[in-house]
């Protein structure tokens, strides 16, 4: 992996991804790749400031919550970042849109942790690596893809993506033991020894087999049957 020097105190890091004149629909994704060999001094993920939320969409509404940080780290070898790992707890997932201990939350909770979509009993982490960065290039831009129109249809990438974009961070995402490299845009800095970076990007969650309900399968979208294969994902992460 080529290491990514900070401009100053500015650096680039977290999960991020894409060359000049390339765009993204949902994020890229490939087949596992290499992960970076961490060099240099090792930062600490801080758990408790570090979060991963996430939203999904059917035609008729939305949910939302957090999956938990529970640990990880972040390399870095004078002003660059070389490695990074991350680990998501699943089984402590978060629905926020509905009052935790009513009928519907313990529904949603349940499927979600089922073999319909995360197969938690199994697989009951996921988990991030680095396997490169590179910058954030003039010309780069996050392009939108069509989707079905509903009053709930996902949010575009563009307005997932930050403002300010760094870099591109690309890694190995691993969910339900499936394992895909995905590359999107990030904004990271370093401030007196701390680490911060925020993405915000869509995943496909059918290449992780997360299928109930795929809408590519649907025979009449009209009916409203389908959950929308898009799901959207934040990152704020922390590492002291």
């Amino acid at each position: 992996m080529k290491a990514i020097k900070l401009s100053g105190f500015m650096l680039s890091a977290a999960m991020l991804a894409f060359s000049c004149g390339q765009s993204s629909e949902t994020v890229e994704t490939s087949e596992a790749e290499e992960v970076a060999v961490a060099t240099g001094s090792t930062l600490a993920l801080d758990v408790n400031s570090s979060k991963v939320n996430w939203r999904g969409y059917k035609p008729t509404g939305q949910h939302n919550g957090l999956i938990p940080v529970t640990g990880g780290e972040i390399s870095v070898e004078g002003d660059a970042i070389t490695a990074g790992e991350f680990t998501f707890d699943i089984t402590g997932l978060e629905i926020h849109d509905l009052e935790e201990g009513s009928e519907n939350h313990g529904k949603l909770w349940n499927h979600l942790q089922s073999d319909d979509f995360f197969d938690a009993a199994n697989h009951p982490q996921a988990s991030f690596e680095i396997t490169e960065i590179t910058p954030y290039a003039a010309g780069d831009e996050v392009q939108d893809k069509e989707q079905f129109e509903s009053e709930n249809t996902p949010k575009s990438a563009s307005e997932l993506a930050p403002a300010t974009p760094t870099h591109w961070i690309s890694g190995n995402l691993t969910m339900r033991g499936n394992t895909k490299n995905i590359k999107f845009p990030a904004s990271v800095s370093m401030n007196n020894g701390t680490i911060t970076a925020q993405a915000g990007f869509n995943i496909d969650r059918t290449e992780w087999g997360l299928s109930y309900g795929d809408e590519a399968t649907a025979v009449d979208k009209a009916k409203d049957q389908f959950i929308y294969n898009t799901v959207s994902v934040n990152f704020d992460i922390k590492a002291n």
